[in-house]
């Protein structure tokens, strides 16, 4: 039996990747806005998980320069005590 160089052929081929699914359309473009501010409390919670960490780029859709901004916008609202550390009990 020839072996093949098909690679959807194989086990864990093509096929069952995750790039082949389609698009995501982003969250962050629904916003309509440019720059996520720290103020903007009711976005900036969106982001956030029930234990209060930041949510993955894989999870929220959003382009890298947004994950950015909502990383520092995320910390500077915990600074001034606008959002908590950690999540509610």
């Amino acid at each position: 039996m020839a072996r093949t160089s098909d690679p959807s052929s194989r086990p864990g081929g093509r096929r069952g990747r995750r790039g082949a699914e389609r698009a995501r359309p982003r969250k962050y473009t629904r916003v309509n806005s440019e720059v996520v501010d720290y103020k903007d409390l009711n976005l900036l919670r969106r982001f956030l998980s029930d234990k209060g960490k930041t949510r993955g780029r894989r999870v929220t859709g959003l382009s890298r320069r947004h994950q950015r901004q909502l990383s520092v916008a995320v910390k500077r609202a915990r600074e001034i005590a606008l959002l908590p550390y950690v999540g509610e009990r």
